[in-house]
């Protein structure tokens, strides 16, 4: 079997697919541990969703795999050391949901900083005003810069925030600072300073608990938090105090992990603590790019020879508004109506399509 997918792609994109190579399409093995493990031992590439670890244990039961692709971003559920060692090539559409993830940023912020929208969009068409502010004006923390903090920042900057920003990966003299018109400053400042926090750290296990009572001793009362980062930057506890004392008056945060926030901890309590089943990468038009990227990159893993020596780990980032092969239609303008004849991910032709 050539490629065995755990998780749909788009139909055109998996269409374009089951033309050329032997798919099979098995959502229920992702609940299936043992009935995955039965089905690998002749598949060459795997679709896989989020809740599917790979482990050495896993890929040993798969002895002639040559890629493995992922729709969402993250390898913390992946070994890719042992892939690394197997020549096994990793794909995951990097940047597909870079524009979705600062959409759900910007609009976390707007319904924090009115929240009669919310009251009304909840039904209470009667309710009593709520004072709200302006993203014009105000000063934005932009804590972490991950490819989705980019895109904010560009939109924030037209609608008149003052931004200034922190990443303990990214030095206050990297030059991306003075690109994104962001002012970097110390982790203290931008507590103080910001009118809102926008959290999405690319993150590593050495952060975790770093959102910490330190941290958050400096907060500038009245702060609203937007987040796409894992929960586990978070020390959970130190959050709910934060949430309970005025220090941040409400957070909005995408993706949380299992366990955050469930009955019985302090986070719970706390009403002005919103949480979304990881909506921020999940639009249509991120799933059409994610689909067509993962979709090029099987084809090439299928129709190159082993030693054709492509990196094994991790694809190479995908372009944001790519051209598509000759073959294929011309791409959407940003209004059209979403049919899925939408671009590929990148400007280099499949081989064969033109």
């Amino acid at each position: 079997m050539e490629i065995l997918l755990l998780e749909r792609l788009v139909p055109e994109a998996q269409a374009w697919l089951e033309a050329r190579h032997r798919i099979a399409y098995r959502p229920e093995l992702a609940q299936d541990a043992a009935g995955l493990r039965k089905q690998l031992y002749n598949v060459q590439t795997l679709v896989l969703p989020r809740k599917v670890a790979v482990t050495r244990e896993f890929l040993d039961f798969a002895p002639v795999l040559r890629g493995l692709a992922r729709m969402h971003v993250g390898t913390d559920n992946t070994d890719l050391e042992a892939c690394r060692e197997r020549r096994i090539r990793v794909i995951q559409a990097i940047n597909a949901h870079v524009r979705s993830n600062a959409e759900y940023l910007l609009a976390s912020l707007l319904l924090l900083f009115r929240r009669g929208i919310g009251t009304s969009i909840k039904g209470e068409r009667h309710a009593p005003a709520t004072l709200g502010r302006e993203i014009n004006g105000s000063t934005v923390g932009i804590l972490g810069l991950a490819p989705s903090a980019h895109a904010l920042a560009m939109i924030l900057s037209s609608m008149g925030a003052k931004l200034i920003g922190y990443d303990p990966a990214v030095h206050h003299t990297a030059s991306s600072w003075q690109r994104l018109g962001i002012q970097p400053v110390g982790l203290q400042e931008l507590m103080a300073q910001s009118d809102a926090v926008s959290v999405q750290v690319l993150y590593a296990s050495r952060y975790q608990g770093f959102v910490n009572d330190k941290m958050l001793a400096h907060c500038k009362p009245g702060q609203v938090w937007v987040g796409t980062t894992r929960s586990s930057l978070f020390d959970a506890d130190a959050l709910a105090r934060a949430l309970a004392d005025g220090r941040i008056e409400a957070a909005m945060l995408d993706g949380a992990e299992a366990g955050f926030a469930v009955r019985g901890t302090p986070l719970y309590e706390q009403r002005n603590l919103f949480l979304t089943p990881r909506l921020g990468s999940y639009t249509r038009e991120s799933r059409v790019r994610a689909s067509w990227y993962v979709a090029q990159r099987l084809h090439e893993v299928l129709t190159a020879p082993r030693n054709s020596g492509f990196e094994p780990i991790l694809s190479a980032s995908m372009g944001l508004d790519p051209v598509l092969p000759e073959s294929r239609p011309a791409p959407l303008s940003d209004n059209a109506p979403l049919s899925g004849n939408a671009p590929l991910s990148d400007n280099t032709p499949l081989p064969g399509t033109s």
